[in-house]
């Protein structure tokens, strides 16, 4: 059987080979009417356009580039995904390629990007991606970690931190710990920022960062664990009711270490974490977690590149708000908690 070729799908559906080109390409000026009818007979005659054939022609590869510090995170892990949703809804496929979190590693990424002549390109920067010099003309927009210089798309990350703690002083928790991310990261920044905004300190307090119930830690698993036993192996009185991460595993890493010690999650310890992954959701008990909105970023960003709306300008970063999803790990504050345990205990004797 011979391959269908776009003069067979233009004279089905009673249209020139250009019309078909321009619903190919996602071109405004063809009708609904007219769009719908010629992917119909695509569809029918199971027409593949050749990728070659059309970047020669339009001089575009149908290509998305995106570069992430790490395919483990499954933070990065479901952007790629949704990213790849959007540009297929747009009749692109995008490349993947890891950084490590590394400037030159960035730099070889880009070239090889630009060497297969991508159409734009998606980066999650590292701290050092000032240094790199990317090529003139290619459009990059920079998503998650906001730099100056650069356009760049993200989740409001500073005002959904301030919305988990808020919740948390609703519930009436007043003693609360942070676990934050690292001193360079500008998501945890903001994400810090955001805590210290709830809680009534100045994000420029030095005595406020340094406070006993802040701690440092990166954004894993192992880490949460550590900096929730930093924070939790202290006295029933000294230790904080409720304590907001900022990161999904961090909070799951926080769950593992509340349970080494015997510390019930939420009737001695309510838990808010940060992101909303999938895993958040699969946890027992259920997370409560300051979900970003993946989806509309990773579309945003797609849309920006194939000039479908248009780019942010520089210094005026497009942000998208965060929203809380209630799970199974908050609770009001039980001060009488270990009173009721106890005296459990002595009954039972």
């Amino acid at each position: 059987m011979s391959k269908v070729g776009i003069r067979e799908v233009a004279k089905l559906a009673g249209v020139s080979t250009g019309t078909v080109s321009r619903v190919l390409n996602d071109h405004p000026s063809v009708t609904e009417e007219l769009r719908g009818r010629v992917r119909r007979i695509i569809g029918e005659l199971g027409y593949t356009p050749d990728p070659s054939a059309r970047s020669m022609r339009g001089k575009v590869s149908r290509l998305i580039g995106i570069v992430i510090p790490d395919l483990t995170n499954p933070f990065f892990a479901e952007l790629v995904q949704s990213a790849e949703q959007a540009a297929a809804s747009h009749g692109y496929n995008i490349i993947v390629m890891t950084s490590f979190d590394h400037a030159a590693k960035e730099a070889d990424r880009i070239a090889q990007l630009t060497s297969r002549k991508v159409d734009g390109i998606i980066v999650v920067p590292s701290n050092d991606f000032h240094a790199i010099k990317p090529p003139k003309g290619l459009p990059i927009v920079v998503v998650d970690r906001l730099l100056p210089g650069y356009s760049g798309i993200a989740a409001d990350h500073r005002d959904g931190a301030r919305l988990g703690v808020d919740y948390l002083l609703k519930l009436g928790h007043r003693r609360i710990g942070f676990i934050s991310g690292p001193k360079d990261s500008v998501p945890a920044n903001d994400r810090l920022k955001g805590y210290l905004d709830a809680i009534g300190q100045g994000a420029d307090d030095p005595q406020s960062r340094g406070s006993s119930l802040i701690a440092e830690a990166t954004f894993d698993y192992e880490s949460g664990r550590a900096a929730g036993h930093y924070l939790l192996a202290r006295a029933r009185h000294e230790r904080p009711t409720a304590i907001f991460t900022s990161s999904d595993q961090q909070a799951i890493g926080c769950m593992r270490a509340a349970h080494d010690l015997g510390i019930p999650i939420p009737a001695a310890l309510s838990i808010v974490s940060f992101d909303g992954i999938p895993l958040s959701r699969m946890t027992t008990p259920r997370l409560t977690t300051v979900k970003q909105p993946i989806q509309k970023i990773a579309a945003a960003t797609v849309a920006v590149l194939l000039n479908k709306q248009p780019m942010p300008a520089v210094g005026s970063p497009l942000l998208f708000a965060c929203e809380l999803s209630e799970g199974e790990t908050t609770s009001p504050p039980q001060p009488d908690y270990d009173n009721a345990i106890f005296s459990r205990l002595s009954s039972n004797h």
